[in-house]
């Protein structure tokens, strides 16, 4: 009881401090303070004590967009393990839901920037559907080889039964699988080199322009949603690159919130050293994820 507790708690109040630590990592190399490592969390306060603005053209589908897509969200963090731990929620199967849970959040979002029924905005959700198929496959070949390796169908099982000794005997094949999925969390986040979630030039948008007439509290779900996502797919990542079992309770706690703040500054490290790339070199680098995840998982299955 005490762990779901703890997992509770770190997936409500830690996936804003990502983004502050991010924030502040990309000031610090650009010489600058930055602003406060608890920012976001003003930021989604503010905007949940304002009003909303809805054009007369939108439909339900304007306002449940960003209701959908933080509670699909929330649904995937209950079934992914933090900290060695077992996930609240855990089933044979679940990873297939896992995965879908972000393909429905994503849905919503292309469908309520497209309800707006500006060119502008269906430009990104274009863009948002070219990548996230792209991305999708490197996913589950991931999930398909830690299947393999926990001769599970279960996300609990699957990221909690291998550890450093895994590491040691398939290291070829987790380093690809680390790889490919690390390109894919700068992917499924709007990262650089992918997108940059500060940008304000129109003809490079992608995520960002599938929200820009949400305001108020909508907007506020939509910036805690993206980084709940991020929280969620970086313990995916960080039981696959550090599978540390300690055997304490508390100590894997511990080692599990620091692993996500040095991913976090990671992040922050190449967003700081990296430029955008062009529109037509992230279709070549999301392939190449999915063929290092495919080479992963024939090296596991072989």
């Amino acid at each position: 009881m005490t762990d779901i507790l703890i997992h509770l708690l770190l997936t409500l109040l830690m996936p804003p401090l990502l983004l502050g630590v991010i924030g502040k990592t990309k000031a610090a190399f650009a010489g600058r303070t930055g602003a406060p490592f608890l920012q976001p969390y003003y930021d989604i306060l503010r905007l949940l004590r304002k009003g909303s603005v809805f054009s007369d053209v939108t439909t339900w589908i304007f306002k449940a967009g960003p209701v959908i897509t933080l509670a699909a969200t929330c649904i995937a963090a209950l079934l992914i393990p933090l900290g060695n731990h077992p996930s609240p929620v855990s089933f044979t199967g679940d990873m297939i839901l896992f995965a879908y849970l972000f393909a429905l959040a994503r849905f919503f979002t292309m469908a309520a920037a497209l309800d707006t029924g500006s060119s502008f905005e269906g430009m990104g959700a274009a863009r948002e559907a070219t990548f996230s198929c792209l991305a999708e496959p490197t996913l589950f070949f991931a999930l398909i080889a830690l299947s393999r390796m926990s001769n599970s169908l279960s996300l609990s099982t699957m990221l909690n039964h291998y550890s450093v000794t895994d590491w040691l005997r398939s290291g070829a094949s987790m380093l690809l699988l680390v790889g490919g999925l690390f390109i894919v969390l700068l992917a499924e986040n709007c990262r650089i080199p992918f997108d940059d979630p500060n940008t304000h030039l129109e003809l490079t948008m992608i995520h960002e322009v599938m929200v820009l007439d949400h305001s108020g509290p909508a907007f506020g779900y939509i910036l805690y949603g993206a980084a709940l996502k991020l929280f969620v797919l970086q313990a995916f990542f960080i039981h696959i690159a550090l599978p540390l079992k300690t055997g304490n309770s508390l100590l894997d706690w511990g080692i599990f919130i620091v692993s996500m703040l040095i991913l976090a500054t990671i992040i922050g490290v190449v967003e700081s050293v990296m430029a955008r790339l062009r529109l037509v070199r992230i279709p070549q680098l999301l392939v190449a994820a999915s063929i290092l995840s495919a080479f992963a998982m024939l090296l596991i299955l072989r």
